[in-house]
């Protein structure tokens, strides 16, 4: 059980007083009202509806399930899960025979069964006779949807909130005759695959696209899609084309137990940290400069891009364990010493989650009052922290293979870790790059912890991390294995809210805390 962290709880708590304050039109209070009652997101207080968004790990908990039998046929349904989801942005895909019209995308419509009504909107335009329609989702996570099919095995289906099989759907003054399959109609159209498959669009070929970090990983791996390739050559068994300076990783040399640890790792750390970035650049995009009443949007997408970070399983408070990146970064803590508000602890919720948990709600913050150039400061911050857990999974793992006896299991876990970080090193060193590889990718023929830790050191500076932030890897309290000492940092300033600097990140933050109350005081 971790300890449940009271600086990011508090800070966040602090930030629906301005939100609430400005709201668009007339109707300030019913906003204010509604908005409070969005739940928490492990301390971290949405200003949005993001329930939905947040259940993608629930994604990531079905796909691991499949793997852990390690059978031909549970991988092919891991992979179906990864593809086609499961548990977000449910959709039915209804026949509507004689339909003529086309409904629009967004078109509110609702279907009535024994006295009970589910309520939608449609997913896309209608195409001849196929309607779909999207499930409206609620405040209340425990209870957000009610249909979760998707590429769910049909023994996991959920049912209860679905569509009936047959009936009919009201649109606006209209009533339509429709059906369906309920088990293999009811679809997803948000996935941890769709993540990487869309990164091209969205990441790529935007306005303001490409993204500075994603195209670090579009040039290491030379595909757009490259967590999507990752994860699916894992679960089938077979050898990468990237044609980039990465090299072409073969799973073909491993079992299911290693494809499995590449594929779940590739998946949560590869294909949902970058979205996770992308929310948080999108949210910049949609940003209003000077502008308090008009940025609900940019709002929306950050709180989607903390959403993305941690899921559903942490709770609201974040002491549970979960799936995604908030849980990867208090898993490494424990092994790093570097947990608790000021680091030093293994135990409790890592110092980064204290830092990035202060800057999400500081760049909501920021984002409504219409900083943007603030709020990009704090999103560039963010970006330079995420790695962290990544470097020290590499790590770690390189000393299990080296110096403990690490086997295919440690072997993939310490590829797919380095895979996860090695674009963001090879921008800053190409030699440190091919240090890590050669040392951590699939098939490495040897392994030696000191030159990855030497080649990641060398480049922490480039990195904006600091020798605190990673920590030394620990034996038991008070006990580091030989070897793996933090290093010093020597004449280094770290960045803001780094562990380097705990305690005055710690006072900054409590500061800016004070003087957003301060602030407030002038909405109410």
């Amino acid at each position: 059980m971790k300890f449940v962290s009271l600086f990011p709880v508090a800070f966040a708590a602090l930030t629906p007083i301005a939100s609430n304050a400005q709201t668009r039109g007339g109707d300030g209070n019913s906003i204010a009202a509604r908005r409070l009652m969005y739940e928490k997101i492990a301390g971290y207080q949405p200003k949005s509806q993001v329930t939905d968004h947040n259940a993608i790990d629930l994604d990531q908990a079905s796909m691991e399930t499949q793997i852990a039998d390690a059978t031909v046929d549970s991988f092919a349904a891991a992979l179906k899960i990864f593809t086609e989801g499961g548990h977000s942005k449910s959709y039915a895909e209804v026949t509507v025979p004689g339909l003529t019209s086309v409904i629009k995308k967004k078109t509110e419509m609702s279907v009535t069964s024994n006295g009970i009504t589910i309520n939608g909107k449609a997913y896309g335009d209608s195409e001849g006779e196929i309607l779909y329609f999207q499930y409206a989702t609620g405040d209340m996570q425990a209870s957000y949807v009610g249909c979760q099919v998707g590429g769910l095995p049909v023994g996991k289906h959920n049912l209860k909130g679905c569509l009936p099989s047959v009936g009919e759907v009201v649109v606006g003054a209209e009533t339509y005759a429709y059906s369906y399959n309920q088990n293999t109609d009811n679809k997803n159209g948000r996935t941890i695959n769709g993540f990487s498959t869309s990164a091209l669009k969205k990441m790529g070929e935007c306005a303001s696209c490409p993204y500075t970090e994603y195209n670090k990983f579009r040039i290491y791996y030379g595909v757009p899609d490259y967590a999507s390739h990752w994860v699916t050559k894992a679960l089938k068994g077979e050898k990468t084309e990237f044609p980039g300076p990465s090299g072409k990783p073969d799973f073909s040399s491993y079992s299911f137990v290693g494809r499995g640890e590449a594929a779940k790792k590739g998946s949560a750390y590869m294909a949902v940290y970058m979205y996770v970035i992308r929310e948080f650049e999108d949210a910049l995009d949609d940003c209003k400069k000077n502008c308090i009443n008009c940025n609900d949007d940019p709002v929306h997408a950050w709180d989607e891009g903390v959403a993305f970070y941690t899921g559903t399983k942490e709770g609201q408070t974040g002491a549970d364990s979960g799936k995604l990146l908030h849980a990867l970064a208090d898993k490494r803590c424990q092994n790093y010493a570097t947990c608790g508000a000021e680091g030093g602890s293994r135990t409790g919720i890592s110092k980064l989650n204290y830092d990035l948990f202060g800057k999400f709600a500081s760049g909501q913050y920021h984002l409504l009052q219409g900083n943007c150039a603030a709020a990009t400061t704090i999103k560039n911050d963010i970006v330079s922290m995420m790695p962290i857990p990544l470097i020290q999974g590499t790590l770690r793992y390189s000393y299990k293979v080296d110096k403990l006896g690490g086997g295919e299991k440690e072997k993939a876990e310490g590829a797919t870790f380095a895979a996860a970080v090695l674009p963001i090193l090879y921008e800053c060193d190409v030699d440190a790059a091919k240090i890590v590889s050669d040392n951590m990718m699939v098939g490495a023929s040897t392994t030696s912890h000191a030159a990855v830790k030497a080649a990641f050191e060398s480049q922490y500076v480039c990195m904006k991390i600091s020798c605190t932030d990673i920590g030394s890897l620990m034996l038991s309290e008070g006990v580091i294995y030989e070897g793996a000492e933090a290093c010093i940092d020597a004449g280094v300033t770290a960045p803001s809210g780094s562990s380097s600097s705990s305690n005055k990140g710690l006072a900054i933050g409590l500061g800016v805390t004070a003087a957003f109350v301060g602030i407030f005081g002038l909405f109410i």
